[in-house]
């Protein structure tokens, strides 16, 4: 069923995506907001933490570097660079340390061959360019009619669907990231018990926004799944 461009009751799915990702923000910069006034107890910042975890791993091709803005941390796999954001790089807090331990999390599945990972980066064309044709083949499609609309409709249902598949790719990505720098951490005896415990809650509050990502890009589909239906079967 089509509604057109006036108000339609699947606007409530995206209202639902945006409240869960707003949500799951919040949560996050509150959980990296207090534990980044905890100061770990060896005085490593979070560069200086990336570094030693990185030669603990036999990892020395990886280089620390750092970025600008607020927790736009990640690991590059092309150019091997770990980039920390300027709340991480020379902070010396449980929260920076614990970020930091979790980009080397992916340069150790780089460097492992972790196959998710991988499949991620592949991904990563095709689902920006599926993002962003999407909505233009949906729209041309319910504008036309005949056998071209249906082709559209179901071109712009794919497109946006590989945006989709990389959101949920995306997530043992994370979580296995998160669970390897938790093992590092606490391994290595580079944080106390106590402190690996506040790193956990930072992290799974950070997994918590891939996971509402995940949901809301789900959600999306759906409506449109359900706004393109009736001309799809046509």
């Amino acid at each position: 069923m089509y509604y057109g461009f006036g108000w339609d009751p699947t606007y409530m799915l995206v209202l639902i995506g945006v409240i869960v990702c707003m949500a799951a923000s919040a949560k996050m910069n509150a959980a990296f907001r207090k534990y980044a006034r905890v100061p770990s107890h060896n005085g490593l910042t979070g560069r200086e933490a990336a570094e030693r975890i990185l030669r603990s791993q036999g990892i020395y091709d990886v280089r620390v570097e750092r970025t600008p803005g607020n927790l736009t941390d990640h690991y590059d796999p092309r150019n091997k660079v770990l980039r920390l954001s300027d709340a991480t790089y020379n902070a010396a807090s449980v929260a920076a340390v614990g970020v930091a331990a979790h980009e080397c999390g992916h340069a150790l599945q780089h460097a492992k061959g972790y196959a998710p990972l991988s499949v991620r980066a592949l991904l990563v064309p095709a689902a920006n360019f599926g993002s962003s044709i999407a909505w233009p083949l949906i729209l041309i499609g319910l504008f036309m009619s005949g056998d071209m609309s249906a082709v559209l409709l179901n071109l712009g249902i794919l497109a946006f669907s590989l945006a989709v598949l990389f959101q949920l790719v995306t997530l043992p990505v994370e979580f296995n990231a998160s669970g390897r720098a938790l093992a590092l951490l606490k391994s290595s005896g580079m944080l106390y018990e106590s402190e690996v415990k506040d790193v956990r809650k930072v992290l799974t509050a950070a997994a918590l926004t891939y996971v509402a990502g995940a949901a809301s890009a789900i959600l999306q589909l759906l409506r449109i799944l359900i706004l393109t239906g009736g001309r799809r079967d046509d």
